[in-house]
C-alpha cells in the first residue's frame, strides 16, 4: 500500500516531538538538546521492551588492510604512503526485517574512504554463495565514512588507483571479507526489535568549504540551511528486549581531520566517534563481544569540512589528531542527544528498489532542470578546479604532476587524449583538464552507477554514489519525499553508496567551478539526472511495482595492474633477532605520559592481522597478564619504518589515559617475517620490559 502524508509517522502523534519532523525545516526540534548537553562518552541507556513487529540484527568486523607501504585513499597524494596504524577500520552492519518473510534490507557502513563498484560486486557475489537470493543488489546498501586515512587500491577504476600505483589485492580482500563477515553476523543476530528515530543540532563540527558556490543557490535552498551547513544529526536507535544494541548516526562532515601529512591508517573523526561510543558500551571487538554497534555514516557532505579554521589540520586546534578526537566526540554528543529523545517508529513495511543509470548518457526532462528545458549528461571529465583542490581540506588529486611519469597511466596508454568540441560544450563552463570518461578501455571512472532507495517502516534512505553537496542532497530528498507524499524529514540522503564517481553539485554550484564543481564528472546536469532517477525509484516504491534494473556496470577485474613495492624478504638488524627490543620504556609512568617501545620486526604485509592486533598493552593480573589495550584503541599508535632494504623497526606508543588503573604493565608485539628464497612466513613475538603506572 502506498505511503501517504497523512499516515506517515502516525506513531508520533502522542509525542511532543512531532513538529520536529513535519515542521519548518530550519527550526530547532522540540526535543533537541545542544551538542554539549550529553557527555560524549555516555553509555547507551536501557529502555523497556516495546513490541514493534520489526526485527534487527547488528554485526561488526575488521576491514583493515596492509598498514605499511600502501598508498592511502582520499587525498590521492603520491607521498601519502601508510607507515603504521592509529586505529583499525571496521565494517558495521545492520539487517532489518519484519519477521517471517524475505523482505529485508542490509545497511553497512565502513571506516574506509569509499565503497567502489569492485567491492560492491564482490560482496554481493559472496553473499549469494552463502544466502542465495536473500541479500541482493536491491536490498544491500554499502557506504563508507570517507576517511582520508584509509588504505587505497581496492578500486577497479583506474583514476582512483593512479596515486597508489594500481590495484592492491590485500586491501580489496580485507574490505570484502570484513563486510561479508559483518553482514553475516548481523543476519545471525536478528531478533525482535524496536526502532526509534531522532534528531539533534550540531553546529560546531563542520564548515562550508565552498560558501560562494552555496550562495548561488535559490533562497529556498539557502534558508533550509541558515548556517550554510547541514546542522542535523539524524539517529536511528535499535533496542531489543530493553537493551540498546545499535545506532546509525548520520551527519555531514568530511573525514579529513587528519591531513595528507598523516601516514597512520585510521577511520578519522567518524571512526573515532564509533570507537568512543562503542568502547563506553563495553565493546571489545577482538574478543568477539559486541553489545552495541554505533556507525557514523556521511550524508551529503560534499562541501562540509571538519577543519573549522578553514585550513587543513586547523580547527578547533592546530593538532590534527586532537582535532580528530574533538570532532569525533562532538558527533557522539549530538548523536547521544538525538538517541535519548528518539521517538518510536510505528511498524511499517521493509522494502527496497535499485536502478542503474548510465550517467554519461542521460536525457534529463525539463521537470528537473533549472531552465525547464531538456538536457543531456556527457562522458566524465575532470575540471581544472578539481586539480586546484580545496584550501580547507588540502591539495587535490595528484594525478597530473607535470613531468612526473606514472607507470600505471603509462601501462594504460597514457592520458594524452584530445577533448572534442562537443564534450567541451557539454561540460561548459568547466575547463576540461582530462576526459577520463573517454580513456580506454572504458573510461577511468565508472559511468554506470547504482542509485537505491530503502524503506524501513516510515523511514526512507536514498543512496547515491558520489559526494553530494548539502543542497544537492536536499533536492534529492525533496524529489523522493514529493513522489512518496511523505514529510521531508522521513527521507535521509546517503552519499558514498555502493560505488563512487566523485562529486555532485547543484547546477548553480557547478557554474562557480570550485573544487566540487570541477569534480562533478558528468556535466552541469548531473544532479537533475540523479533526481530523475530517484523520482522513478520513489514512484515504483510508492506504487508497489518494480522498475527496470537498467544497464549492467562494467567489469574491469581482468585488467588490474600494480606497480608499487612488494615484500621480497625480511632480515633482522645485524646482531638481533625478530622481536628483540631496541628501545625500552621508562621504569615508571603516570597518566599523561607516553610509553614508547621499539622492536625489530618484519613487514606488516606478511600478515595484515585482520581481526587480530599487532600488539597488546598488557597489565599484570595476579600471576598472569591480561590485555589492557591494543591497536584498535585511541591511545595507542603503531609506527613502522625501514632501517635498510630488508630490515625494519616497529615503534609502539601508548599515551597513558587518565583513569588508567595503577599497576605493572608491558607491551607485547606480534609480527611475521618472510624468509629469503622460499618466502616462508614465520610468526614471532617480542616482549617489552615491564613498567609501572603510578
Amino acid at each position: 500500500m502506498p505511503a501517504r502524508r497523512r499516515t506517515v509517522l502516525a506513531g508520533f502523534a502522542v509525542a511532543p516531538a512531532v513538529s520536529a519532523f513535519a515542521g519548518p525545516a530550519h527550526a530547532a526540534p522540540a526535543h533537541a538538546a545542544p551538542a554539549h548537553a550529553a557527555p560524549a562518552h555516555a553509555a547507551p541507556a536501557r529502555r523497556s521492551p516495546s513490541a514493534s513487529g520489526f526485527r534487527a540484527g547488528v554485526g561488526v568486523s575488521d576491514v583493515t588492510g596492509p598498514v605499511a607501504e600502501v598508498g592511502m585513499m582520499g587525498y590521492s597524494s603520491f607521498d601519502q604512503v601508510a607507515h603504521g596504524l592509529h586505529q583499525r577500520t571496521r565494517a558495521r552492519a545492520y539487517v532489518f526485517d519484519t519477521g517471517g518473510g524475505t523482505a529485508r534490507v542490509a545497511y553497512v557502513c565502513t571506516d574506509t574512504c569509499m565503497i567502489f563498484q569492485s567491492v560492491h560486486d564482490a560482496v554481493l557475489a559472496r553473499l549469494a554463495q552463502r544466502f542465495g537470493d536473500l541479500y541482493t543488489e536491491r536490498n544491500v546498501l554499502l557506504t563508507a565514512v570517507h576517511s582520508h586515512a584509509a588504505c587505497g587500491g581496492a578500486s577497479h577504476d583506474y583514476a582512483y588507483n593512479l596515486a597508489v600505483l594500481g590495484f592492491r589485492q590485500q586491501v580489496f580482500d580485507a574490505e570484502v571479507d570484513g563486510i561479508v563477515e559483518a553482514i553475516t553476523a548481523a543476519h545471525d543476530d536478528l531478533a525482535d526489535a524496536t526502532l526509534s528515530y531522532g534528531r539533534s543540532e550540531l553546529l560546531d563540527a563542520s564548515v562550508n568549504r565552498s560558501r560562494d558556490a552555496f550562495d548561488r543557490n535559490p533562497i529556498a535552498d539557502r534558508d533550509y540551511y541558515p548556517h550554510g551547513i547541514d546542522h542535523w544529526m539524524r539517529v536511528l536507535r535499535i533496542t531489543r528486549a530493553g537493551l540498546d544494541v545499535g545506532a546509525v548516526n548520520w551527519f555531514a562532515t568530511h573525514c579529513a581531520s587528519l591531513t595528507n601529512e598523516n601516514l597512520l591508517v585510521s577511520g578519522d573523526n567518524k571512526g573515532a566517534a564509533a570507537y568512543f561510543w562503542e568502547s563506553d558500551a563495553g565493546v571489545r571487538h577482538l574478543d568477539g563481544v559486541v553489545p552495541f554497534v554505533a556507525a557514523f555514516p556521511q550524508t551529503n557532505s560534499g562541501d562540509m569540512s571538519p577543519n573549522l579554521a578553514g585550513e587543513p589540520g586547523r580547527g578547533p586546534t592546530d593538532d590534527e589528531f586532537e582535532n580528530t578526537r574533538i570532532i569525533g566526540e562532538r558527533q557522539v554528543a549530538a548523536a547521544r542527544a538525538a538517541f535519548e529523545s528518539a521517538t518510536t517508529l510505528p511498524v511499517g513495511p521493509i522494502d527496497s528498489r535499485i536502478l542503474y543509470l548510465d550517467m554519461a548518457d542521460q536525457t534529463v526532462s525539463g521537470r528537473y532542470t533549472d531552465d525547464g528545458r531538456e538536457h543531456r549528461t556527457s562522458p566524465a571529465c575532470i575540471g581544472a578546479a578539481m586539480s586546484a583542490g580545496s584550501t580547507e581540506d588540502g591539495p587535490a588529486l595528484g594525478l597530473f604532476p607535470e613531468g612526473t611519469p606514472n607507470p600505471l597511466a603509462d601501462a594504460l596508454g597514457g592520458m594524452d587524449v584530445d577533448v572534442p568540441q562537443w564534450l567541451v560544450d557539454a561540460q561548459y563552463p568547466k575547463l576540461v583538464l582530462a576526459p577520463v570518461g573517454l580513456l580506454p578501455p572504458d573510461g577511468w571512472v565508472p559511468h554506470v552507477v547504482k542509485i537505491q532507495l530503502l524503506r524501513i517502516g516510515d523511514l526512507y534512505i536514498a543512496g547515491g554514489p558520489a559526494e553530494f553537496t548539502i543542497v544537492a542532497g536536499l533536492r534529492i530528498r525533496r524529489t523522493v519525499a514529493d513522489e512518496l507524499e511523505v514529510p521531508l524529514e522521513n527521507v535521509i540522503f546517503q552519499g558514498y553508496a555502493n560505488s563512487y564517481c566523485s562529486y555532485c553539485t547543484t547546477p548553480e554550484e557547478y557554474d562557480a567551478q570550485h573544487y566540487e564543481g570541477g569534480s562533478t564528472l558528468f556535466g552541469r546536469h548531473t544532479l537533475p539526472a540523479y533526481q530523475q532517477g530517484f523520482a522513478r525509484l520513489a514512484g515504483a516504491l510508492r506504487d508497489g511495482v518494480d522498475v527496470p534494473r537498467g544497464p549492467a556496470p562494467r567489469d574491469l577485474s581482468h585488467l588490474q595492474p600494480f606497480f608499487g613495492p612488494t615484500v621480497d624478504h625480511d632480515e633482522p638488524l645485524p646482531g638481533t633477532s625478530f622481536g628483540d627490543v631496541v628501545l625500552r620504556p621508562a621504569e615508571s609512568v603516570r597518566a599523561g605520559d607516553v610509553v614508547e617501545v621499539e622492536f625489530v620486526t618484519g613487514h606488516p604485509q606478511n600478515d595484515i592481522r585482520r581481526g587480530s592486533t599487532f600488539f597488546e598493552v598488557q597489565r599484570r593480573d595476579g600471576t598472569g597478564w591480561v590485555r589492557h589495550a591494543d591497536d584498535s584503541d585511541w591511545a595507542t599508535r603503531f609506527h613502522w619504518r625501514r632501517e635498510s632494504t630488508h630490515s625494519a623497526i616497529a615503534r609502539i606508543t601508548w599515551d597513558v589515559p587518565a583513569g588508567t588503573p595503577p599497576g605493572r604493565y608491558r607491551i607485547v608485539h606480534f609480527g611475521e617475517a618472510k624468509s629469503r628464497g622460499d618466502g616462508t612466513i614465520s610468526s614471532f613475538t617480542g616482549t617489552g620490559d615491564e613498567f609501572d603506572v603510578a
